[in-house]
């Protein structure tokens, strides 16, 4: 299979391993909805200012394998964003090729390797948040269609692909154009596992419409809508006339092939699928089994999607003047693609969240189908705050000036604005400098040492002894204060009566034991024998394999 080759991939091929891990600081006075003792990044929708290839690393912990629909703009590299390469590649090579041209400009004959440079840690730390039903769109132009979908077949595989959604985005014609007028962009469209989505018609890929209309009856009715021989029939058999247990007999229309053998109609007669209040039987088909919609198009009509313009006029509508975001996504885009998965509980992750449509349209699909979506956006730029933030602030709270009037009123919910704090390395935590609060730390240890994502749940300890999470087969410890006198005291040591308590416990439970602390007056040896496995704080750790 063809591979994709760029100037600097040997550098970031693997990046996004070394990339350091940074806890999420909440800012209860940035957040809506967030009181300033309950300053907690489980169990909400997030707004992170930062990187966000740092806040993608801090998200694994608590989001591996969690997030349903991924939905990102990044830059389309027009050679006019002006977009900098900011990643710590640790290359003094790599280091020296950037910053010959930064930021990244028309006249950089190497921006596309170096966009891809940008993209390559990106989508594969965005692969890993995805969940084994998730979905990833990203949106792109001509400048880097061709090799974005090389890079997403290499990290995402091949036989992963669903789509290029072609839309158009503005509903103008550019006269100074010389040649064509480039009024359209695209959606590439990728599972985890594309497989899962075609096991049962309840994950097929679908845009639901309504079709009531044409069933009107409920489940519990009983006439059909269809007639036995529909004009557009499949499956064609020699005409026949056919006794019914009811003795009503019944002939196809002169000039049409019955489009059921008459071994399905004694099958449907016993499974009580055929109605006989009509002038002739009709086949019972019931509004629950027609609603699994139609498979969506992969030209995005205007009508579903709308214009760039919409989103302009959607911001402006919000924040009561324009020019505050170049070319915004309207939120029918954002509400269509995440309506196509059918998934009303669905995480949904922004990581190039600009003005925010993102959040917006989430919290407006919640409200239109009682839906219970959450959203992480992730923005490093400066209007982080004013901007993102401030847009779903002004959203959840109503906006006076809108027409409609979901949005007048306010479309509710919460949020937690976040930064990222301190790296968390050995140095730091040597000198006190950079110390974790416990939830974070737990859950960096968690993940770091088995794999495992503690999802939307503080890890707090739950005894004495720092048990903070257990599972099947483990129980995970931690004898740890984010204050550096704590972990120099014996309180933070684990010694032979704290591990016999703890072997005991896990023992009774049959679970093995893994301890983290920043010491031990007890050897490996006896620690072995008691079901126990020792962890040194603050060395770092590997995931396992």
């Amino acid at each position: 299979m063809p591979t994709l080759d760029f100037k600097g991939k040997q550098h970031v091929y693997a990046h996004h391993l070394s990339v350091p891990y940074r806890p999420l600081v909440p800012h209860p006075d940035k957040s809506v909805g967030v009181a300033s003792g309950d300053a907690s990044v489980a169990d909400d929708n997030l707004i992170i200012h930062g990187d966000n290839l740092n806040a993608l690393k801090a998200l694994l912990p608590r989001y591996t394998g969690s997030v349903k629909c991924i939905y990102i703009d990044p830059p389309y590299n027009t050679g006019n964003e002006g977009w900098v390469y900011n990643d710590n590649v640790n290359s003094p090579l790599m280091q020296a090729w950037l910053n010959e041209n930064s930021p990244v400009d028309r006249e950089d004959l190497q921006r596309h390797d170096k966009w891809l440079c940008m993209m390559w840690p990106r989508i594969h730390l965005l692969r890993e948040l995805l969940s084994d039903s998730g979905v990833i769109f990203v949106s792109v132009d001509d400048n880097e269609h061709h090799h974005l979908r090389m890079l997403m077949d290499a990290v995402f595989g091949e036989e992963n692909f669903f789509a290029s959604l072609a839309r158009r985005a503005m509903h103008t014609v550019r006269n100074s154009s010389k040649d064509f007028n480039l009024n359209t962009d695209y959606v590439l469209a990728y599972a985890k596992d594309k497989a899962w989505h075609g096991e049962d018609k309840g994950r097929y890929i679908r845009h639901i419409s309504d079709k009531s209309a044409n069933y009107p009856h409920d489940d519990n009715d009983g006439r059909g809508r269809y007639k036995l021989d529909p004009i557009h029939a499949r499956n064609y058999y020699e005409p026949y006339t056919f006794t019914f247990s009811n003795g009503i007999e019944w002939s196809p229309p002169t000039g049409r092939y019955p489009s059921y053998s008459q071994d399905r109609l004694r099958q449907m007669e016993a499974e009580d699928r055929l109605d006989f209040s009509g002038n002739e039987p009709r086949a019972k088909r019931y509004l629950s089994e027609v609603q699994e919609g139609q498979p969506p198009d992969a030209f995005l009509s205007p009508d579903i999607v709308g214009f760039n313009a919409d989103g302009t006029r959607e911001l402006r509508e919000v924040f009561g003047q324009g020019g505050i975001f170049p070319q915004p996504k309207p939120t029918k885009l954002i509400k269509f693609l995440m309506e196509i998965i059918r998934s009303p509980d669905a995480i949904v992750l922004d990581s190039f969240a600009g003005s925010g449509t993102t959040a917006h349209a989430v919290l407006a699909l919640n409200s239109d189908d009682g839906g219970n979506r959450k959203f992480i956006l992730v923005e490093c730029e400066d209007y982080a705050e004013t901007i993102t933030a401030e847009r779903v602030r002004r959203v959840i709270s109503g906006v006076p000036a809108s027409r409609d009037e979901a949005l007048c009123n306010g479309l509710g919910g919460s949020f937690t604005y976040c930064t990222l704090g301190p790296p968390m390395e050995i140095e730091g935590m040597l000198t006190g400098e950079a110390l974790p609060a416990f939830p974070s730390l737990a859950a960096y240890l968690l993940h770091t040492a088995s794999g495992i994502a503690a999802g939307e749940r503080a890890l707090e300890a739950q005894d004495n002894d720092g048990l903070f999470y257990s599972d099947d087969t483990t129980s995970y410890y931690l004898l740890y204060q984010p204050d550096l006198e704590y972990l120099r005291s014996h309180a933070a040591v684990l010694n032979e009566e704290r591990a016999k308590r703890i072997s005991t416990a896990c023992r009774a439970a049959g679970r093995e034991a893994i301890v983290f602390a920043a010491g031990k007056y007890i050897g490996q040896r006896e620690l072995t024998d008691w079901g126990i496995t020792f962890v040194q704080l603050p060395y770092q750790m590997h995931k396992k394999e």
